[in-house]
C-alpha cells in the first residue's frame, strides 16, 4: 500500500507527463488507483480527483479505465451510489467518446447474467451521451450498442401475464422502456433528414441501424408478450413506439408486411417472425392502424398475412399460437363468406395454414387453443366458395388421418349438401356428379374389413348420419339419374363392408372381454388360495398379457363401450336399410 505522499507523487508525475509518453503501467496504475478508493468507499474522494481542474488532462487521457469498475459499483448499489453516477457522467463528457464507447460496451459483453437489466439500466443513459458526442462512424456504433444491448436483453425470460409484467422481476420492462428513450434522439434525427434527398450514406446506415433494431424488438420481448389494448402495459407501450418509430424513420409498414423490403436483414427466420408480429400490432392490436393505407382489400389482405399467420401457427410456443390465431381471425373477419376462389388453395401459404391449424386440434395439449383453433377452421371453411369447399374437403379427407378431424368435413359436407338443395343454391359441387367423388372419400374404410373401429368411430358415426341424410333427400338426388345410381351402389359397398368390420370387431373384444373376466376369476381364486395357505404371494401369474397397465376395471368398461358402439353402428345402418325399402317402394 503507497502512503499518500507516493499517491500525490505519483499523481503529480502524470500531470506532468504527456499523454503520448504514458505507457501501459501509468494506465493499469491509475485504474488500481480509483479501485482501491471504491474498495474503501471512498467515492467522494475519487468524484474530487476526477472534477480537479488540474486532473483534466490525466482524466482525458485515462479516464476510460474506471468505467468497468464505477458501473459495478452502481449495479451493486452500494454506498456512494450519486458519486459513482456523477463520476460516470463527468467521464462521458471528458473522454474521448471512441474509447468510452469501447470501455461502455466491454462490461455489457461481459455482464453478469444475474445482474443483466441492472448493467443496462446503468450504462444505457451514458451510452447514450456518448454516442451522441460521436461525429464519424456514428451508425455503425448505435448498431454495436443496440446489438450488444438486445443480445443480453433477449437472455431474459419475458413477462408473459399481467402479474409478471406489474413484478417485472427480471427488469425487462424497465430496460425497454430505457431503450426507448435511449433510442429517441437518433430517430428523431433521420426524422429531421426526411426531406433531403440527397441522403448521405451515413443517414441511410442509420436508417438501417434503427430498422434492426425495431425489428429485433418485434420479436423479442414482445412476440413472446401478453398484448392487450384495453390494458395499456409497459411493454404495450414499447409496441406503440416500435410502430410509430417504422413510419418516422421512412419505413413503410405495407412493404415491410406485404412486399417484403428487408433490406439487409441478416437472418431471414428472425425477420419472418418480426413481421408476424408487426402484422399482428397492427391488425390485431391496432397500433398505428388508423394511419394503414385503407386501399387493399380484405382478400388481399388475407392473402398477405397467411405468410405470418403460418410463420406463427408453425410454433410450438403459446404467445405465438395465440398472436397466430388472432391474427387469423381478424384477417378472415372482414372476407365476404363463400367468396374465396379455389385459385388461393393453390398458394403455398393456404395450404399451410390448414395443416399447422389441423396439427394444433389434434396435438395441442391445451384446451384453449385448440377451441379457439376448431372456431378458426370452420370460420375458413365458410369463406370459401362452393369450388373452393369441395377441394379443400378432398384434401383434408386424404391427408388428415385423424378421425375427429374427418368427421368434421364429413358434417361440413352434409351441411353443403342440405344448403345447396335450398331454393336458389344449386351448385354441381355438393348437387350434382361432383358430389360423387366426395362420397367415394367418405364411404371408405382405408383398412377395409381390419379397419380400427373405435379409432374411426368419430368419422363412421358422422358418414352414417351423412348416408341416412342423402337417403331421405333423394327427391333432389334422383334428378340427376347417374349420381342416384352411384350413391346407391357405394352405400351398398359400404355397408355390406362396415358389417364385415363389425363383426370381426365384436367378435375380437367380445373374446378380449371374455379373457378379462377369466383373468380376473384366476386373479380371485389365486388369492384365495394363498390366504388359506398363509402365504405372501408375490406375483400373480395371469392368462393373457395385457398391452395397457389400466386396471382390469378400465378394461372392462372400455372393451364393454366398444361393443355398445358397434350396436350402435348396426342400429344406424338398419335403419339405413329401412329407408331405402321404404325409397323403393316410391315411385319416381
Amino acid at each position: 500500500m503507497m502512503n499518500e505522499d507516493q499517491v500525490n507523487d505519483i499523481i503529480q508525475e502524470w500531470r506532468d507527463t504527456p499523454e503520448g509518453d504514458l505507457k501501459p503501467e501509468d494506465y493499469q496504475q491509475f485504474k488500481s488507483f480509483g479501485s482501491t478508493c471504491l474498495t474503501e468507499c471512498d467515492s467522494a474522494q475519487l468524484l474530487n480527483f476526477l472534477q480537479d481542474e488540474k486532473n483534466q488532462g490525466i482524466v482525458k487521457s485515462m479516464g476510460c479505465v474506471l468505467m468497468a469498475p464505477l458501473v459495478n459499483e452502481v449495479v451493486r448499489k452500494r454506498k456512494g451510489l450519486d458519486h459513482c453516477q456523477a463520476a460516470i457522467t463527468h467521464l462521458t463528457k471528458t473522454c474521448s467518446p471512441d474509447e468510452l464507447l469501447h470501455s461502455l460496451l466491454e462490461p455489457i459483453e461481459n455482464i453478469d447474467p444475474g445482474a443483466i437489466s441492472e448493467t443496462i439500466l446503468a450504462l444505457v443513459p451514458h451510452l447514450q451521451t456518448v454516442l451522441l458526442r460521436l461525429e464519424d462512424r456514428k451508425a455503425a456504433c448505435l448498431g454495436l450498442a443496440l446489438s450488444a444491448v438486445q443480445k443480453q436483453l433477449s437472455r431474459l425470460p419475458v413477462p408473459y401475464s399481467q402479474q409478471q409484467e406489474e413484478a417485472d422481476e427480471h427488469g425487462v420492462c424497465r430496460c425497454c422502456n430505457a431503450m426507448a428513450a435511449f433510442t429517441k434522439p437518433f430517430v428523431e434525427e433521420v426524422k429531421r433528414k426526411n426531406g433531403n434527398y440527397m441522403t448521405r450514406s451515413e443517414d441511410e446506415e442509420l436508417r438501417t441501424v434503427l430498422l434492426k433494431f425495431c425489428m429485433r424488438s418485434l420479436r423479442n420481448p414482445l412476440l413472446e408478450a401478453e398484448l392487450n389494448r384495453d390494458r395499456r402495459s409497459s411493454l404495450w407501450l414499447f409496441a406503440t413506439e416500435i410502430m410509430v418509430t417504422l413510419p418516422t424513420i421512412q419505413e413503410s409498414l405495407s412493404e415491410l408486411l406485404f412486399f417484403n423490403s428487408l433490406k439487409k436483414q441478416a437472418d431471414n427466420s428472425q425477420s419472418k417472425e418480426s413481421r408476424a408480429c408487426l402484422a399482428y400490432l397492427l391488425f390485431v392490436q391496432l397500433i398505428t392502424i388508423d394511419s394503414f393505407p385503407a386501399v387493399f382489400s380484405p382478400v388481399f389482405v388475407l392473402q398477405c398475412n397467411m405468410e405470418h399467420i403460418n410463420q406463427l401457427l408453425s410454433s410450438k410456443k403459446e404467445s405465438h399460437l395465440l398472436k397466430g390465431l388472432a391474427l387469423y381471425a381478424k384477417s378472415l373477419e372482414s372476407v365476404q363468406d363463400n367468396s374465396l376462389p379455389v385459385s388461393l388453395l393453390e398458394l403455398k401459404n393456404f395450404y399451410s395454414v390448414p395443416r399447422n391449424l389441423r396439427r394444433l386440434l389434434t396435438d395441442c395439449p391445451m384446451q384453449h387453443l385448440r377451441e379457439s383453433g376448431l372456431q378458426l377452421f370452420q370460420l375458413f371453411i365458410n369463406k370459401l366458395d362452393a369450388e373452393a369447399k369441395h377441394k379443400f374437403f378432398r384434401c383434408m379427407l386424404k391427408t388428415s388421418n385423424h378421425a375427429g378431424v374427418e368427421s368434421y368435413i364429413v358434417k361440413n359436407i352434409r351441411n353443403q349438401v342440405d344448403f345447396s338443395v335450398q331454393s336458389g343454391n344449386a351448385n354441381k359441387w355438393f348437387l350434382g356428379e361432383e358430389l360423387l367423388s366426395l362420397l367415394g372419400l367418405v364411404f371408405c374404410l382405408p383398412q377395409g374389413a381390419e379397419t380400427d373401429l373405435l379409432n374411426t368411430m368419430d368419422r363412421i358415426m358422422e358418414s352414417l348420419n351423412l348416408l341416412r341424410y342423402l337417403l331421405l333427400r333423394d327427391k333432389e338426388l334422383r334428378s340427376t339419374t347417374d349420381v342416384w345410381e352411384e350413391l346407391c351402389r357405394i352405400k351398398d359397398e359400404y355397408l355390406k363392408m362396415l358389417r364385415v368390420c363389425i363383426g370381426i370387431s365384436r367378435a375380437h373384444y367380445s373374446a378380449e372381454l371374455k379373457a378379462l373376466r377369466e383373468d380376473q376369476k384366476l386373479k380371485a381364486k389365486e388369492a384365495r388360495d394363498a390366504a388359506r395357505s398363509t402365504r405372501l404371494v408375490k406375483s400373480i401369474t395371469v392368462k393373457h398379457e395385457k398391452v395397457s397397465n389400466i386396471s382390469p376395471e378400465v378394461q372392462h368398461q372400455v372393451l364393454q363401450s366398444a361393443l355398445v358402439t358397434f350396436d350402435l353402428m348396426e342400429s344406424l345402418i338398419v335403419r339405413i336399410e329401412e329407408i331405402t325399402e321404404e325409397k323403393l317402394r316410391i315411385p319416381n
